[in-house]
């Protein structure tokens, strides 16, 4: 493909806008980033708010960031979606699954920030990466791992602010 015709596929394929209330994946409640954002995809969908693209992404599947989220905490989504909704806080929601699923260590901790935070780069999401980022018109982006995906579809540049040093 062209250069020509990478700027023409990306005026084709909007970006995802920018959602109010949705924190970046790098976020940290506690000591785990993306938890937050997760409990603001909850909030967001049960308010109505949040893209149709986004609801398929909810929940325990196998792939999904929430998914892979709840089985490191040892909890079930159900119970997170539960608490969030109930309008319990972030940082009582982490503690109550903190206390009733997987206790988790600061090292373990940290390996999730990592393993999350690289998610997509020479793995087995490397292929689901690089049809993201031709879907969503970012050919050329230094977009190497999911979250940086996500977090440019978004709007923010993930490298620029370099994002990766909050964890």
């Amino acid at each position: 493909m062209q250069e020509s015709d990478e700027c023409l596929f990306a005026i084709h394929v909007p970006l995802m806008q920018n959602i109010p209330g949705l924190r970046s994946c790098y976020d940290k409640v506690g000591r785990l980033i993306y938890f937050g954002r997760m409990l603001d995809k909850i909030r967001l969908h049960a308010a109505g708010r949040l893209p149709p693209d986004y609801v398929e992404n909810l929940g325990e599947h196998q792939f999904t960031l929430d998914g892979r989220c709840c089985r490191f905490l040892g909890v079930p989504y159900s119970e997170i979606k539960k608490r969030t909704l109930a309008g319990e806080p972030d940082e009582a929601v982490l503690n109550w699954a903190h206390a009733h699923g997987a206790s988790r260590t600061d090292e373990e901790c940290n390996v999730w920030n990592r393993f999350i935070a690289k998610l997509g780069w020479r793995d087995e999401r490397s292929r689901v990466l690089s049809q993201r980022i031709k879907e969503s018109g970012l050919t050329g982006k230094p977009i190497e791992t999911l979250i940086d995906h996500i977090e440019f579809d978004e709007g923010r540049d993930p490298v620029a602010s370099r994002a990766w040093e909050k964890i």
